[in-house]
């Protein structure tokens, strides 16, 4: 259960990082990359605090799938010429992905631990 607590709380950091980088990396200028990072940002913090009050493995499934989508939305929305957010997206993308897998990993490992 710990475990799961703390892949929520590294989400919602990552939702957070997420959301400020345009701003931080300085690509707030460009409208597809910060778009992106602010919507995905915002479902992955409303997922990751629904998570942490009441466990679901759907919602981690979720952020897998949001964290796929960062890995790939650079080229999808033609972005990667701008390497800051690139590797912006592409990093967070990694590391969403990562911890949502080892939370659907831990859940299937021990699903008779309610969080």
């Amino acid at each position: 259960m710990q475990d799961r607590k703390m892949q929520d709380w590294i989400n919602l950091v990552l939702a957070v990082c997420l959301f400020v980088s345009p701003w931080v990396i300085g690509f707030a200028a460009a409208m597809a990359p910060a778009r992106n990072a602010w919507i995905v940002a915002v479902i992955m913090g409303v997922l990751a605090i629904a998570t942490l009050s009441a466990f679901a493995e759907w919602e981690e499934w979720a952020n897998l799938v949001l964290g796929l989508w960062l890995i790939i939305s650079p080229w999808v929305l033609a972005f990667t010429a701008n390497t800051s957010a690139m590797w912006t997206h592409l990093i967070i993308g990694v590391i969403v992905a990562a911890v949502s897998a080892w939370a659907v990993w831990d859940y299937r490992q021990h699903p008779h631990v309610h969080a």
